[in-house]
């Protein structure tokens, strides 16, 4: 394969900027922000019928892509769909759209950002694909921005079987943690009953809800294999 010139790394990653800052502008300050209120995605998904799941899935995976929060699609997905389910679905589409994002960043910019890597940048370059899994594991788990995270991954040389790997695993906890915390919410607004929030189902939801938070505080006590030799490097 031939090797690509400094103008169409440059070209690319060109294109990736104007995607990202693009996707923000169109779903932040256009009126086709209200296409995203959370009303009219499940209104419409409501009205879907049997491909009802397919299109949120789908949906999830492009809010992603396009800087969409991620807790939307998730708090969505468990009021649409109940906590099993829901978590079923919400991890999906977050999987996919991690993926495409990533492939993205990775097609678009990493030609641009080895070109401008060079002496310790490149050990740590190094380092993070050489403990790619550790270091997405870790980074999701202690809650690192979900779609930037996406996309700054593809930049490096971490391979893609690592990080779909990393992210797989790094999110199943909190998201399930929040799909459950949301639809037991949802059960409870529709009830109207609101003495169900002292049930033991609701309070084990916002107790799981109160101890997600605490998680970071936790991993950050350990440290990946990627940090550890990046630390080692710079002594």
């Amino acid at each position: 394969m031939a090797k690509e010139t400094p103008q169409k790394g440059k070209g690319k990653a060109l294109i990736l900027l104007l995607f990202i800052v693009g996707a923000i502008i169109v779903f932040r300050f256009t009126p086709l922000k209200e296409i995203i209120a959370p009303e009219k995605i499940q209104t419409f998904i409501q009205g879907a019928g049997p491909w009802g799941p397919v299109i949120f899935i789908m949906s999830y995976a492009a809010g992603v892509c396009a800087f969409l929060p991620a807790l939307l699609f998730t708090g969505i997905g468990a009021v649409l769909f109940g906590p099993y389910y829901g978590f079923l679905y919400n991890q999906t589409g977050a999987l996919i759209g991690a993926a495409v994002a990533f492939n993205i960043g990775r097609y678009l910019g990493r030609d641009f950002a080895a070109s401008l890597i060079g002496g310790r940048l490149k050990k740590y370059d190094d380092t993070i694909a050489e403990n790619g899994f550790a270091t997405t594991l870790y980074l999701r788990l202690i809650f690192f921005p979900f779609t930037p995270l996406n996309f700054g991954m593809g930049l490096t040389r971490i391979t893609f079987r690592d990080f779909f790997l990393g992210t797989m695993f790094g999110i199943i906890a909190g998201g399930f943690v929040l799909t459950f915390f949301f639809a037991n919410l949802a059960d409870v607004w529709a009830s109207g009953d609101w003495t169900q929030l002292l049930n033991k189902k609701s309070l084990l939801s916002l107790a799981m809800f109160i101890a997600s938070f605490f998680i970071p505080k936790v991993v950050k006590k350990i440290k990946p294999p990627a940090e550890e030799e990046i630390i080692s490097n710079q002594g």
